[in-house]
């Protein structure tokens, strides 16, 4: 079994939110990635998918994105991203998603000898104090960190590998420690996916390795709309 990775795919199948406006990296994003997946995911791999999934507004307008992937292989789990706003609650997220897909939230997932826990996360602090508000989210993103993590925990098993996603980075501009960096050392987590991140300008290395963890950072347009390989 394999672990692949693809970040804010920002799919708009019947929102009218096309993302090659930004762009010539954004040009057939989605029949880029099509292509790659066929070529690299076979049944029973995982991919990963952590966040920003679609434009849709409600889940109606989300599950025609969905329906793209009728014929990709694979387990495709999402998170819930800045922009997904057609995620509710969890109970109606995982009783509208298709078969093949499976969604976290302040839990895990297995799949063979792989965990996956999780939280979106927020922006880390960094040069300036955090607005009240970004503070205040941060912490509660902490918190549904820890309840995943703990799910984690309450199922691994001798010679589990763990891999953590979160939507936003696990750290500043900088690469600092701060609590979500305690919390993956404190649970000796050793391979952490992300995304958020867009664009040239956003200056991020796609694979960082700090804290004797591995960083990869997997943004559909940074990677070239093409699936990264975890494990």
């Amino acid at each position: 079994m394999k672990v692949f990775a693809i970040s804010d795919l920002h799919l708009s199948t019947v929102v009218n939110k096309p993302m090659d406006v930004f762009g010539a990296g954004w040009e057939n994003h989605f029949e880029i990635l099509a292509a790659d997946w066929q070529n690299k995911v076979s049944e029973g791999d995982v991919v990963l998918m952590p966040g920003d999934f679609s434009w849709g507004m409600r889940m109606d307008e989300a599950l025609p994105d969905f329906a793209l992937f009728k014929n990709l292989l694979g387990n495709k789990i999402i998170l819930r991203g800045n922009h997904d706003y057609w995620w509710n609650t969890i109970g109606q997220v995982r009783n509208a998603i298709p078969p093949s897909f499976f969604a976290i939230q302040n839990d895990s997932l297995r799949f063979e000898n792989i965990l996956i826990c999780g939280s979106r996360g927020w922006v880390c602090p960094d040069y300036t104090p955090m607005a009240k508000e970004d503070e205040k989210i941060y912490l509660r993103e902490i918190e549904r960190l820890k309840l995943s993590l703990a799910h984690m925990e309450k199922n691994r098993k001798n010679n589990d590998k763990v891999v953590c996603i979160t939507h936003f980075p696990p750290f500043n501009s900088r690469y600092e420690e701060n609590e979500v960096i305690r919390q993956l050392i404190a649970h000796e987590v050793k391979t952490v996916v992300y995304g958020h991140l867009h664009g040239t300008q956003s200056r991020a290395e796609l694979v960082v390795k700090k804290f004797g963890i591995t960083f990869y950072l997997v943004s559909s347009d940074l990677v070239k709309n093409k699936l990264t390989e975890i494990l």
